[in-house]
């Protein structure tokens, strides 16, 4: 198994998205909490389950092993999710059903991203929507992005210098983006293949997720 996928638990996830979204063959699949819901709707037998079940009330089968939490703890059931991942030596991590819902728990799997990027993992958080990405300073390249909308904000500290090293609707060079700024929301990548500069200090990108 090459990647670990924690389903986490945020409202409205497509079923049909996650389905797509995890190879049960080749995924190490991780259900934190109520994820395990949309795993069980999906027809996806999880390898693992994390929580405190606080949020899951059904019956969680016998053969499926689990990791129960306190309910009163420091971390999230995701960021302990994250952390097992690391533990058995995952370096690619896809969340999914992870935003939307309530703002802090968004927030949270977004430190979950930048958690999980500063320990050696290619991480991000996909959705139906949307893909998320934590960028400490480095260069990036994506594939299969033109047309789509992105749009970038400083993450972990009060600026961000970017560079977009590619065709974009508005071209930028070592752009300062202050946490009060809006100016990175909405630009539009028009190359399949796009770089992506973080210059100095830390961003989340987000990406529209349109086919």
């Amino acid at each position: 198994m090459n990647r670990c996928v924690i389903i986490c638990g945020a409202p409205n996830a497509d079923v049909d998205f996650i389905r797509q979204a995890v190879d049960p063959s080749d995924d190490f699949v991780i259900c934190a909490d109520s994820g395990y819901a949309y795993a069980e709707k999906a027809g996806i037998r999880p390898d693992l389950f994390v929580g405190d079940f606080d949020s899951f009330l059904g019956i969680l089968p016998e053969d499926i092993p689990k990791v129960t939490l306190k309910t009163h703890k420091d971390d999230t059931d995701s960021m302990h999710c994250a952390a097992v991942a690391l533990e058995r030596g995952y370096r690619e991590v896809i969340l999914l059903a992870a935003t939307g819902g309530r703002l802090d728990h968004t927030l949270a799997n977004i430190s979950v991203l930048q958690y999980l990027t500063e320990n050696g993992a290619k991480a991000s958080i996909l959705s139906d929507r949307e893909e998320v990405f934590f960028l400490p300073k480095g260069r990036y390249t994506l594939d299969n992005v033109e047309g789509k909308t992105f749009s970038v904000f400083p993450f972990g500290c009060p600026e961000v210098v970017v560079t977009y090293n590619c065709k974009v609707e508005y071209p930028v060079e070592k752009l300062k983006i202050l946490s009060s700024d809006t100016i990175g929301v909405s630009n539009i990548f028009h190359d399949d293949r796009a770089e992506v500069v973080v210059d100095s200090g830390s961003a989340v990108l987000i990406v529209e997720n349109r086919l």
